[in-house]
C-alpha cells in the first residue's frame, strides 16, 4: 500500500510540473499561437497529396516538404505582401489629405442629420477620428512585423509535420482516450471544417472585393481599390459583412449630390455584393462549404476574438468540436439503446 501511495504521489506531483511548465510555455509562446493554427491548417490541406508523392511515387520527404512550402509561399504569402503595400500606401495618401478626409465626413454627417436627425459628426467625434487615424500606419507596421514572424513559425513547424506526420498522427491515436471510431469521426470533421473555411472564406472574400472594387470604379467612387479590398476583408465578418464599406460610401455620394451614382451603387451591393456569396456557395465552393451558416457566424465571431484572423478558420471548428464532443461523450458513455433505466 504505501509503495502504491508513493507511486501515486509521484504521479500527481509530475503531473503537476508537466501542466505548470506548459501553462508557463502556452504563455510565452501565444504570440506564435496564430503560426501555430496556420501549420496546423496547411499540414490537413497538404496531408493527402504529400502522403500520395512521397509514399506512391516514392519523392524524398525532405525535397517533397521544401517544395510544398514554397509553393504554398507563392499562393500565401505573395498576395499578402502586395495587400499590405497597397494598403499602406493608399492609407498614406488618404491621411496626407487628412483636411479633405475631415470635409467628406462632415459632409456626410450633416446629410445623416438632415434625414434622421443624428448628429454623428460633431467636433468631438471628428477630433477622435483623427487621432484614431495618426496611428494606423504605426499599427498597420507592427501587425506586419508580427505577420511576418508568425510565417516564419507556420513554415518552420510545416516542414517537421510535412516529415514526421505519419509519427504525429500515431502519437496522437495513442494519446487521445477515445474509441477509434471516435477518433475518425473527430479527425474527419476537423478536416472537413478546416477545408470549408481554409479555402471557401478567403475565396469568397476574393470574389466579393473584385466584385465591389468593379462597382466603386463604375460608380466614381475615389480610391476604388482601398475600398474595394477593404470591402473583400470585412465580408469575413459575420451578418454584417461588407454592408460595413459599401453603405457608407453610398450615404457619401449621396452628401455630396451625386445621387445617381449613390442609388446605382446602393442596387449594385445589394444586388450583387450582397449576394456573390450564396452564388459562388451554391456553384464554385458547393463540395467545400458543407457547414451550417450557423456554426459558421457564432464561430468566426468568437474565433477572432481568440485566435485574430485565424479565428475565422479555428472559431468555427471550436464549435463543431463542441457539437461533436457532445455525441462522442453520448457514444462512449451514454447508455445503449433498450437498455433497462
Amino acid at each position: 500500500m504505501p509503495s502504491t501511495f508513493n507511486n501515486r504521489l509521484r504521479q500527481i506531483i509530475l503531473l503537476l510540473v508537466i501542466v505548470l511548465l506548459a501553462i508557463l510555455l502556452l504563455n510565452q509562446l501565444f504570440v506564435f499561437l496564430p503560426g501555430f493554427l496556420g501549420a496546423i491548417t496547411l499540414y490537413i490541406l497538404l496531408r493527402n497529396s504529400f502522403n500520395y508523392l512521397t509514399i506512391r511515387k516514392r519523392w524524398r520527404k525532405t525535397g517533397t516538404a521544401v517544395l510544398f512550402i514554397l509553393g504554398s509561399l507563392v499562393i500565401i504569402a505573395l498576395p499578402l505582401y502586395f495587400s499590405i503595400r497597397l494598403i499602406s500606401s493608399e492609407l498614406s495618401i488618404l491621411l496626407n489629405n487628412s483636411a479633405e478626409l475631415v470635409a467628406d465626413a462632415r459632409l456626410v454627417g450633416q446629410k445623416i442629420y438632415e434625414l434622421t436627425g443624428v448628429q454623428l459628426m460633431t467636433d468631438e467625434n471628428i477630433l477622435t477620428f483623427q487621432k484614431q487615424a495618426a496611428t494606423i500606419i504605426p499599427s498597420l507596421l507592427n501587425s506586419s512585423a508580427s505577420i511576418l514572424s508568425n510565417f516564419a513559425v507556420m513554415f518552420f513547424l510545416l516542414y517537421f509535420m510535412l516529415v514526421n506526420g505519419r509519427e504525429i498522427e500515431k502519437f496522437l491515436d495513442r494519446f487521445i482516450p477515445l474509441k477509434e471510431e471516435n477518433i475518425d469521426m473527430l479527425s474527419q470533421e476537423t478536416r472537413n471544417m478546416i477545408r470549408a473555411n481554409a479555402i471557401g472564406i478567403p475565396v469568397l472574400a476574393i470574389i466579393q472585393g473584385v466584385v465591389a472594387t468593379i462597382g466603386y470604379w463604375i460608380f466614381g467612387v475615389k480610391d476604388f481599390a482601398l475600398w474595394g479590398f477593404l470591402t473583400g476583408v470585412f465580408s469575413m465578418v459575420p451578418i454584417v459583412g461588407s454592408a460595413l464599406i459599401w453603405a457608407p460610401l453610398c450615404i457619401y455620394l449621396f452628401a455630396i449630390d451625386k445621387t445617381g451614382k449613390a442609388i446605382g451603387l446602393l442596387l449594385y451591393a445589394a444586388l450583387l455584393i450582397s449576394n456573390i456569396d450564396y452564388v459562388v456557395r451554391l456553384t464554385l465552393l458547393r463540395k467545400f462549404m458543407d457547414v451550417h451558416p450557423v456554426i459558421t457566424v457564432f464561430g468566426v465571431i468568437v474565433g477572432l476574438g481568440l485566435f485574430g484572423f485565424w479565428g475565422v478558420i479555428f472559431g468555427p471548428l471550436l464549435i463543431s468540436y463542441f457539437v461533436i464532443l457532445i455525441r462522442i461523450y453520448m457514444n462512449e458513455f451514454g447508455k445503449p439503446a433498450g437498455s433497462s433505466q
